[in-house]
């Protein structure tokens, strides 16, 4: 009986040293795990729950389940037509398997560095095989759309008409046939059968940001400048047209009120001629000889100031100075 107590005492005290070295461990929800014994993969978990291990002998490395991110630096890379843009691409992937993984990369440092060997040098290739046009857009969406500048605030309907057709400018861009989007995918089916050699699986490849370089965003200006210049042109030479034709028609105006004017005043003044002679015609009927007086003296009047000196007023035009019925005396 002593002897069967002994035995169970030390069963028990080897059951507790054993628990206190720890021979369960726990894959929660969204991890996996890798038991290694001396160096060698002996398992690999993916279900969570309690799991056991020899204690001492074996090591369990614990991996995430869940989606991971991968977000590398941009790059400045030559599209097919040799034109440079900075491509900024970001990725998400998982450890599909652990086992493999840990064999090749084992730390979630040494995948990330994988991949961007891997995703990098994709992305590279993919970039430079491929039209600049692909790489910035996604649809032809934008040959679909027309652009009228807002002349709305020309009132006469001819004139919109005119100013409409001289702005109008129909840019026709490349037709993509793979766009963005299909980058993207070729990126993807590129680089998958690399990583699966590490046990990591890709969801996807996305290119997060398209920049020009600096000596082509010079020559989008450019280009964008000259569109805007020729619009501008074309608002200046309307302007320059309704500016002479205003002119021709205010010139035109000018000069019919000023025939009208003159006819007006060529009007009054032979209806004041007219009325003048009839004026004096009645006064001379009425005295000939008080008018005969009256125009002379008038004429006096209006000559002699002019008059430097008088040399004679011998002529008949002084009879009035010298005989009251301007007739010379006898």
């Amino acid at each position: 009986m002593r002897k069967l107590m002994t035995v169970l005492t030390i069963i028990i005290i080897l059951l507790a040293f054993l628990l206190l070295l720890g021979p369960f461990y726990v894959v929660s929800e969204g991890e996996q795990a890798v038991v290694t014994r001396f160096g060698k993969i002996v398992d690999a978990e993916t279900e969570a729950g309690l799991k056991i291990k020899i204690p001492v002998v074996d090591t369990v490395t614990k991996y995430p389940k869940m989606l991971l991110s991968w977000d590398g630096e941009a790059q400045r890379i030559p599209t097919k037509e040799n034109q440079f843009i900075w491509v900024d691409a970001t990725a998400r992937w998982r450890i599909a398997d652990p086992a493999r993984y840990y064999a090749t990369v084992k730390t979630i440092e040494g995948g990330i560095a994988r991949l961007n060997d891997v995703l990098d040098s994709t992305i590279r290739t993919v970039i430079s095989e491929n039209y600049l046009s692909d790489a910035v857009r996604s649809t032809n969406r934008i040959n679909e759309i027309s652009y009228e500048e807002n002349i709305d605030s020309v009132e006469n309907a001819e004139d919109r008409e005119t100013l409409r057709s001289l702005t109008s400018t129909e840019m026709r861009y490349e037709t993509i046939n793979i766009g963005r989007d299909g980058l993207s995918d070729m990126m993807l089916k590129a680089a998958q059968p690399l990583t699966e050699h590490y046990g990591i699986e890709l969801e996807d490849v996305i290119i997060r940001q398209i920049r020009y370089s600096d000596d082509l965003t010079e020559s989008v200006y450019a280009r964008m400048i000259k569109e805007r210049s020729q619009i501008a042109e074309a608002y200046r030479s309307y302007g320059r047209g309704q500016l002479l034709s205003w002119q021709g028609r205010t010139q035109n105006d000018k000069m019919a009120i000023l025939s009208e004017a003159y006819a007006e005043s060529e009007r009054i003044n032979g209806e004041a001629d007219k009325q003048a002679a009839d004026i004096y015609q009645a006064s001379y009927s009425a005295n000939p000889e008080f008018f005969r007086l009256w125009t002379t003296l008038e004429s006096y009047r209006k000559t002699m100031p002019g008059l430097d000196k008088t040399l004679t007023t011998d002529a008949e035009y002084f009879n009035y100075l010298y005989s009251p019925s301007g007739q010379p005396e006898i």
